[in-house]
């Protein structure tokens, strides 16, 4: 048998790889929703929920650069209410979407970084206490950190899309067969 062979389990770095694109996929998709708004669109909301499509691209740039620094040890121990960002989902009118997504991405590809540097996905890390973690200090891996960026994305990914078909009717899975066909 060659080390290439296929043997029921990736070894590590393609396991590293095959995350690292999946996420990177959620974020596509992430992407593909918010593509095209206007400064006045990024700001609406077009639900009964406080979420707009600017707030969640600042969100999810955000929570990128907070798993960085829980990964990277720069992540406060304790994170109180008064800490958090009251506009956190929703877009101010001193920001810009233009500003927002440049944050995101350049949040994605420091957090990508970190991932891809980390010698060791099984490395065990304290995650920060906040107002709704249990009493008992919680452990992750690296790897669940990663798993659990994909979640966050993920999710906000589907809000993002329910958000931005009632706003204007754009569907993110036609713009995704229309770019897969080389039309965006």
């Amino acid at each position: 048998m060659k080390p290439t062979d296929p043997t029921g389990s990736a070894p590590k770095s393609r396991e590293r790889d095959d995350l690292l694109a999946m996420v990177a996929d959620q974020r596509i998709n992430f992407l593909y929703t918010v593509a095209g708004l206007t400064e006045e669109q990024a700001r609406t909301r077009s639900t009964v929920s406080e979420l707009t499509l600017g707030g969640l691209v600042k969100h999810l740039a955000e929570v990128q650069r907070t798993w960085l620094s829980v990964i990277d040890g720069t992540a406060a121990p304790e994170v109180g209410w008064s800490d958090l960002d009251p506009d956190g989902n929703r877009m101010t009118d001193e920001e810009t979407l233009v500003g927002h997504l440049d944050a995101f991405r350049a949040a994605a590809e420091a957090f990508d970084r970190a991932v891809r540097e980390e010698p060791d996905l099984d490395r065990a890390i304290t995650l920060p206490r906040y107002p709704w973690s249990p009493p008992e200090p919680l452990v992750w891996t690296v790897r669940h950190v990663l798993l659990h960026a994909f979640r966050e994305i993920a999710h906000h990914s589907g809000h993002a899309d329910i958000v931005r078909e009632a706003l204007d009717g754009a569907s993110t899975t036609e713009r995704m067969a229309k770019a897969a066909m080389g039309g965006e």
